[in-house]
């Protein structure tokens, strides 16, 4: 009963946080709203299962939240502040402003925020250095690094996914949102990542999937990590590009390009009455 509860409680979140994407996106006439709806429900369920205090966002202990495909910055805001973090609010009027923290990339100014992002491949680097460092200072923490699925096609994700497969980070685990479609169109067009889960198989890292907005399995998933000793995890959610609004959905035009408010209006309507 409870995990249907919080899985009641996040979905009804994850409407809030997707109008909140749009207020975003269309106010400042910027930003990423594909990639930011796709992944959302990836986050909250995450957030739902780390361990993490925004009173305290430098825990010592605190699980590290590594998101590198740092452009879906209002999912990131969206998660962080209904976690508590900071107003709503604040972020959505804040966003893309001169001066603001709540920048079109995600800074670790922001608080809850683990690694500033701008070039694409480099979090699971970031996460595999963290891993390592909770077993070289003997301080437990599991590291969760979120990652597009177009960033596959850079080599540093690929040098990383090698180190930690021989270190056998265990307490390393990688979220890629798979959602088949980045700035220039389909993944599979631009550079083949098949087969996606047999390259990482053959680094030594266990592989699982899951429906990327069911968001009660993303939490079962999340919560057999690690799921093999010596092993790092990665989950490969199949998700859809801007879920949620009906004339965005799979569409890669809306991956970095805002709605007119017109548009936007009837995008959140259709969200929150859905």
């Amino acid at each position: 009963m409870k995990s249907q509860k919080l899985t009641a409680e996040l979905t009804n979140l994850s409407k809030q946080a997707r109008a909140a994407i749009l207020s975003m996106t269309t106010l400042a006439a910027s930003g990423h709203p594909g990639g930011s709806m796709s992944s959302i429900d990836l986050l909250l369920a995450l957030y739902a299962v780390a361990r993490h205090d925004p009173k305290n966002p430098q825990l010592p202990d605190r699980d590290r939240i590594v998101v590198s495909n740092g452009h879906i910055s209002p999912a990131v805001y969206s998660a962080l502040a209904l976690n508590g973090y900071f107003s709503l609010d604040k972020a959505v009027s804040q966003f893309r402003l001169w001066g603001s923290i709540f920048e079109g990339h995600i800074e670790r100014e922001v608080p809850g925020v683990e690694w500033s992002s701008g070039n694409l491949g480099q979090g699971l680097s970031a996460g595999a250095g963290m891993a390592l460092a909770s077993r070289i200072n003997s301080i437990p923490y599991r590291v969760y690094v979120m990652m597009g699925d177009g960033e596959q096609q850079e080599a540093s994700v690929w040098q990383a996914a090698m180190s930690a497969g021989h270190f056998g980070l265990d307490n390393l685990c990688a979220i890629v949102d798979r959602n088949r479609l980045q700035i220039d169109g389909r993944t599979g067009d631009v550079m083949s990542l098949e087969p996606l889960e047999d390259k990482y198989r053959s680094f030594g890292w266990h592989v699982d999937e899951v429906d990327g907005h069911d968001i009660g399995a993303i939490i079962a998933k999340l919560r057999t990590f690690p799921a093999q000793p010596d092993q790092p995890s990665i989950l490969i959610a199949h998700t859809v590009k801007g879920k949620g609004v009906s004339f965005v959905e799979s569409d890669f035009t809306w991956h970095g390009r805002a709605l007119p408010p017109a548009l936007a209006e009837q995008a959140r309507v259709e969200i929150l009455m859905t």
